[in-house]
């Protein structure tokens, strides 16, 4: 066994030799542009540097008609959720298929060239019910479906520069870059946890126990768009700091950042989440209750049973499943639903509300639920927020 093989066998990288930034730069001042959203940056990143491997670029109709049907590639390699740039109908007009078009951050800065092979109109509703399995605009991913244009542009892209001002750069880590660690530090099995939440003492327990099996952890949240409410990405790596260097073994654990949008598609991304985490190089991916669920949209457990729907071999990585967990004090220890018999009474389980109250008065949740020095970490957050209002 070895770091996992990139999905579709090899590792996209679509970014251009330094030598060619500076002349593809210039051409690019003579091009039609195209200001890009959060979302679309951050995908445009993840293509470069091969996260979405084996895509080279935005989908064009046959994969994107694809994935919304079967969850595949038109090449018939697994992919569960749609990767798009959309424009106004009155913009598509104005862009010609074969044509080269600077793609650009907010403030004009150039930072890929789409080869426009296609441009093509599409169905959001359609879209919406095939990728989040509903049309409730109170579904964030729904939402944004909505928001976008009306017609898509599809073809391969040529990085020039990464997006500008990135948060966490230490931890900001490509797949090359990951692979290269795990082979240095000589990980065979690695098992990567995502989060876009702190990690209490359940995840932090399931983790553990999927450590037991692995050379290693990646601990990999996600630092994209997310939704209002979400707790904030600088927040939370503040937390996952305190907590790898007072209770994990340091020889066994990695934190790096995983900079993709957050899409709320549960079950469906789920198996996006896995098939990234592959391409960064993970053999082995925790995939607990309620994985990128959001509201009452998904079944608790809809993000674990998905992966039946395809071959171990075709996905390339193993999903690990884990039950709810706790601490329960008849146990005197964490445990779950598959190794504790006792009551529920007798379980330490408290709702995000209740959390959420007790640190905004300043008090901490019991140790069973969270580490100390993480609840300091949210209360003084959330103490500031406070008083910024």
């Amino acid at each position: 066994m070895g770091i996992s093989v990139p999905h579709g066998g090899k590792l996209i990288n679509r970014f251009v030799a330094a030598d060619g930034v500076a002349d593809l730069t210039q051409k690019a001042k003579a091009l039609k542009g195209i200001s890009l959203s959060e979302r679309e940056i951050s995908d445009l990143e993840l293509i470069a540097t091969g996260v979405f491997s084996p895509l080279e670029g935005f989908m064009g109709r046959a994969d994107y008609e694809s994935v919304l049907k079967s969850m595949h590639l038109a090449s018939g390699l697994p992919w569960s959720l749609p990767i798009t740039l959309s424009v106004s109908t009155e913009k598509a007009a104005s862009l010609e298929e074969g044509a080269e078009i600077a793609l650009k951050d907010e403030s004009g800065l150039v930072l890929a060239i789409l080869h426009l092979e296609e441009k093509f109109s599409f169905d959001k509703e359609k879209e919406a019910l095939a990728a989040y399995g509903t049309n409730d605009e109170a579904h964030p991913g729904v939402a944004y479906t909505h928001r976008q244009g009306d017609v898509l542009l599809g073809g391969k892209i040529d990085m020039l520069r990464p997006p500008a001002a990135q948060a966490f750069q230490a931890h900001r880590l490509t797949p090359a870059e990951t692979r290269k660690i795990f082979l240095e530090k000589g990980w065979e099995r690695i098992v990567a946890f995502q989060t876009r939440n702190p990690v209490h003492r359940a995840h932090e327990y399931i983790q553990k126990c999927a450590m037991e099996i692995a050379d290693g952890l990646l601990l990999h949240p996600i630092v994209g768009a997310t939704k209002k409410g979400d707790i904030p990405a600088d927040v939370r790596m503040d937390c996952y700091k305190v907590l790898l260097e007072n209770y994990y073994p340091k020889a066994h654990t990695m934190l790096a950042v995983f900079p993709a949008a957050m899409r709320y598609g549960g079950p469906k991304e789920a198996i996006f989440h896995a098939i990234c985490r592959k391409n960064y190089g993970v053999t082995h991916f925790i995939v607990g209750r309620d994985h990128a669920g959001v509201g009452d949209f998904y079944g608790t457990y809809d993000a674990q049973n998905i992966f039946k729907e395809f071959e171990a071999d075709a996905l390339g990585i193993q999903p690990l499943f884990f039950d709810h967990s706790f601490y329960c004090k008849r146990c005197s220890g964490m445990a779950s639903s598959k190794t504790c018999s006792h009551d529920p009474s007798e379980r330490i389980a408290l709702s995000g509300t209740k959390v959420r109250e007790m640190l905004s008065r300043g008090i901490k949740p019991p140790i069973e639920f969270s580490r100390p020095e993480v609840a300091q970490i949210l209360i003084d957050a959330m103490t500031k927020q406070q008083e910024d209002a």
